[in-house]
């Protein structure tokens, strides 16, 4: 009843923000890590895809591999990915962690996870107070 398209992707975003928070700190933990090769998550584009074309239903997801897990009904509205960052230069030691440059993304996903929460979480005091009104 209170779930809308919009909202179900705002929650999908939630979640993948999440998920790039947790590879950002891996990458910031592993910095020092020989031969370790700093990892991102790729969403942007098919998030761009969704609002521009204003699609609510999924969007369609090829396997580039037959040992790649499908996307399973239901994990999330917006695709997404982990992919490992092969466009950097090398440290000495083989690591291709951007130490600064981590910290900068770190930053810019924490103030897009809050910017999200407060759209997420100002959808549903919406309701509630639409709800308490009625009382």
């Amino acid at each position: 009843m209170f779930v809308s398209n919009s909202s179900k992707r705002n929650e999908a975003l939630l979640g993948i923000l999440e998920h790039k928070h947790k590879t950002i700190t891996a990458n910031i933990a592993n910095a020092d890590t020989p031969n370790y090769k700093a990892q991102k998550v790729v969403f942007e584009d098919e998030l761009a895809k969704l609002i521009q074309g204003g699609q609510t239903g999924r969007v369609q997801l090829n396997r580039t591999h037959e040992q790649h897990l499908p996307l399973r009904a239901g994990t999330s509205v917006i695709p997404y990915k982990t992919v490992q960052d092969h466009t950097t230069a090398m440290n000495n030691n083989g690591n291709n962690v951007d130490i600064d440059g981590e910290m900068a993304n770190l930053a810019s996903n924490q103030l897009a996870y809050h910017f999200m929460i407060d759209k997420v979480s100002g959808h549903y005091n919406k309701y509630k107070k639409l709800l308490a009104d009625l009382r």
